[in-house]
Formats: C-alpha cells, structure tokens, sequence
C-alpha cells in the first residue's frame, strides 16, 4: 500500500535521512522502511514510536547537530511539520549534494462542524489486512491518533491537512495515558472534525475502545466503530495455526498476559483454564509467560502441551517459536521475543498441515 514520494523511488538498501521524529514523520518513516531503505532519523527528542522503532532495531536516531549525518545519503525527507525548518533542511541537503524530498506539511483543519470520532482497528500490523471501511475512515480523516501497533504505513493514505498524533504506549516504558487519550478524542470532535482513533488489532479486544466511546458518549460526541481483525485470532492463522480443528478442540479461550496468576489486580481463574480443554490464547504475556506456563502446569495442564509464541505477526519481522508449555517461556526468552507477541497453548500449537 506504500504510495506517494516514494512510490518511484528504487530505496532498498540506500540510506535516507528523516530530518523530525514526531508524529508528523510516522508516514514518510514506515514507508521508507516498507521500501527497504536504511533510515536515519534526525531528532534530539523522538516521538514514542520513532524511539521505538529504534529500541526495535528498524532504523537509527541520530541527534540534531550532528554534521555528518548526510554524509551517504542518497536521499533528505524533511518532516518536522515545520515549513520553515523544513525547508531550510532542504537547502542544506542541496548544498551537500543530497536529493530533498518534502511530503505535504500537515496544517490543522477548521472540520465542518459536525465532529465525530471513529473507532477504527487496524489489524495485526500487515496494511493489507485493514478493512475497507477502516481504509475510508484514514483517508477522510481530519485527525488521526495513532498507536505503534496501528499499520503505520497507511498514513501515506490521508488527506492533505491532515493532523496525526502520536499517542503510542510502549509495555513498561513511555505511554500517553488513556485519559489524555480520552481528552484528545473529544477536544478535536468537539472542535467539529472527524477523528479517526486507530489501533492495532481490534479496539474493542483489549484495545480500551468501550473506555474511548463512553468518554465521547459523556461528551456528547457522535462515535463509528469499524471491527478490526484482531491479533488473537489472525497471529495463529498467519502462523498456520487454526485456533479450532474439529479433531482436535471445539473452542478457545484469550486471556490478557498483562497481569501474572497471583497478581491481586487479576480476576482470572487459572486453574479453571488449566482444565478447560480449548485452545488458550494469550495476549501481553511475554514478561509474565514463565509465571503463567507455571501456574497451567501446578494447576494440571500436561507438560507436554504443545505451545508456540508468534511475534511480529503479519509484519515481515514475523517469527514463531513452537514448543510445549513447560518450556514455551524459556525459548521465547531464548529466542529474544519482545512485544507485540501471543502465546498459543494446546494441541493446536503442534498443528502441522
């Protein structure tokens, strides 16, 4: 779905240069990325899913003053969402014989007077597995706020003028809180323009979208929701593991990870889970697998339950681990997975066509 200033450009393996890390270079950024490029970011304070991006490996930050940042590069994308700046980026690149390409500057729209948000999910992360109507909703969009887990590279899709905001939440690290997520979502409706929350998976499958609607609800905002695939039921099947087979079980269950058995914030019953006899999905689990695999197993599971980890899902990054439930923990450890990851449990996990 990449399109715009890069679609004619041959990037892979080139090195490009991203002069801003806030939520105005999440576009040019992913895809630059989805071309293959080698990307270089240029900003003393990155924005949560730039800083991420970089912690992930995907690209390098690199600090304002650093003077020769464009020594090899075969391309400048200013993208500071100033036009001053942005322009004066370009003529420093020209001077050292550096290609500048600018994207459109995103100015914020006056809307129309009849604001609204809609609650859109955008799937496990493959553009390609957003919805049509969630596609729609990006392009018509006056404000756009954003997550890491949304499938990024759409942003090349929205409108010109349109103001997109980074609200990303990184597991035990830097986050907007969900009030001032809340806050954002009826200031900009009540401003009358079409605000377009998208998330990654499904907003409402542990993705806080009840919490988003009753705030707008009490604000007397109008709200959409478009469903979006969600990464419990689309990671097993892009990693070929049907969550039902009739031989093999007849339901599952997906449980949030976020809280280890014994936690007093949890409500689950583990040992109930234990015995249900249906695939167990779960979902935010990587720090707390090793507590969770424990308990399923003091609480009767067999140890040789198949299990497998899938990461990355529906991104080219996407890699599985497969194993049983006594020793799925420590090989998802050993293999370096971090979030966003699922683990599945039961004997779907061992499934081989």
């Amino acid at each position: 779905m990449t399109r715009g200033f890069v679609a004619d450009l041959d990037l892979a393996g080139r090195r490009v240069v991203v002069r801003g890390g806030r939520a105005e270079a999440l576009a040019p950024v992913t895809a630059l990325l989805e071309a293959g490029a080698d990307v270089t970011v240029v900003s003393d304070v990155p924005g949560t899913t730039i800083a991420d991006l970089a912690d992930r490996g995907l690209l390098t930050v690199r600090s304002e003053g650093d003077d020769g940042v464009l020594d090899g590069a075969a391309l400048l994308v200013p993208a500071t969402g100033d036009p001053d700046l942005d322009a004066d980026a370009a003529r420093r690149a020209a001077a050292r014989g550096v290609l500048a390409v600018r994207p459109a500057v995103p100015l914020l729209p006056g809307g129309d007077g009849r604001g609204e948000v809609v609650l859109v999910g955008g799937g496990p992360g493959d553009p390609g597995l957003l919805t049509v109507a969630g596609l729609e909703a990006v392009r018509t969009a006056d404000v756009l706020v954003v997550d890491r887990l949304a499938p990024l590279s759409v942003l090349q899709q929205v409108r010109p003028g349109a103001e997109v905001i980074d609200v990303a939440k990184i597991p035990r690290g830097t986050f907007t809180s969900q009030e001032r997520i809340n806050e954002l979502l009826v200031e900009h409706g009540r401003a009358g323009r079409r605000v377009v929350r998208l998330k990654g998976g499904d907003n409402f499958v542990f993705g806080r979208g009840g919490e988003e609607w009753q705030a707008c609800a009490a604000a007397g905002i109008p709200v959409r929701v478009v469903p979006g695939v969600s990464s419990a039921i689309a990671a097993p099947a892009l990693a070929g593991i049907p969550l039902t087979h009739r031989q093999l079980t007849q339901g599952f269950t997906v449980v949030s990870g976020h809280l280890p058995p014994g936690d007093p914030g949890s409500t689950l019953d583990w040992a109930a889970l234990a015995r249900a006899g249906t695939t167990l999905v779960v979902l935010m689990g990587v720090a707390t697998l090793p507590a969770i695999t424990a308990e399923l197993v003091a609480q009767g599971m067999a140890p040789g339950t198949p299990a497998a980890t899938v990461a990355d899902a529906g991104l080219p990054s996407q890699r599985d681990v497969r194993g049983r439930v006594d020793d799925i923990a420590a090989l998802t450890l050993e293999a370096g997975i971090r979030p966003p990851a699922i683990t599945v449990i039961g004997a779907v996990a061992g499934f081989r066509p």
